[in-house]
């Protein structure tokens, strides 16, 4: 089943609409509660008539199939550059090069997004809806990924499992490198990673991709409880390529 509204994003001063699904016994007699996962780009998530490209990740179907215990909270991503903006904790001179000349600096409203997700919209969810507060996880893909692993290192005791998935850690390289040496990530139970042999975006090539995640990963895995970290052959930027991740992501972050 699934749930929509718009919420005031007061850190951003700027609105956004929120979907969630909610597992088929949510409102069955004997009520339970559940874990949540919050989720970037929401509208790809779930179905492909309300997906950017015309895919989604169909996660409900995955769920439901699965009968997994779990309410997924998506939130619709920004418009073009402002998408980049919200996903990028720290600004980026450089990314103004590949992404628009008219622009000085691209990015830096990632810190005050991940606020908003933990001091409005989680405690908004979790008063709306039978969750489990302290089982909440988050993930992401491309930028998204980006900003999961900032939020895993400034909120670890509240994103205990996350996933990033064909991350865009070239945006802001160096700032998440060092700020994951400085952050104390020992309450991150899992962290799952990967990236595709054909990720091409605008002029950032496969091997670029490839080398930026392979830092992050030396970095994390020694500091979070367990990590995972694939290399998918053939697999490209795009939901298509997600969708058939799904079952990978899913049963290591919450099944095993």
């Amino acid at each position: 089943m699934y749930e929509h509204f718009e919420v005031t994003m007061t850190p951003l001063n700027r609105k956004r609409t929120v979907r969630v699904y909610l597992p088929e016994d949510y409102h069955d007699a004997a009520p339970k509660s559940y874990r949540v996962l919050y989720m970037h780009d929401g509208q790809n998530l779930y179905r492909d008539e309300d997906a950017g490209y015309g895919m989604a990740w169909r996660i409900g179907e995955y769920i439901e199939k699965e009968k997994m215990e779990l309410i997924v909270v998506g939130i619709d991503c920004n418009e073009g550059l402002n998408r980049l903006d919200e996903y990028g904790p720290w600004e980026s001179r450089a990314m103004s090069d590949v992404f628009s000349a008219d622009r000085k600096s691209i990015g830096g409203e990632g810190k005050a997004y991940i606020e908003f997700i933990v001091n409005e919209l989680k405690p908004m969810i979790d008063r709306k809806y039978r969750t489990i507060p302290g089982e909440t996880s988050m993930a992401g893909s491309s930028m998204g990924g980006l900003i999961s692993t900032y939020a895993a290192c400034k909120y670890p005791h509240i994103f205990k499992r996350v996933a990033s998935i064909s991350s865009a850690y070239w945006f802001n390289q160096d700032e998440i490198e060092k700020y994951i040496e400085d952050s104390d990530l020992s309450a991150v139970e899992r962290f799952y990673m990967d990236i595709g042999t054909k990720e091409n975006t605008e002029s950032i090539n496969d091997l670029t991709y490839i080398d930026s995640s392979r830092k992050v990963y030396r970095l994390l895995k020694d500091s979070v409880q367990d990590c995972r970290f694939e290399i998918v052959e053939g697999a490209e930027h795009n939901e298509m390529a997600w969708r058939e991740r799904v079952p990978k992501i899913f049963d290591y972050l919450f099944k095993i």
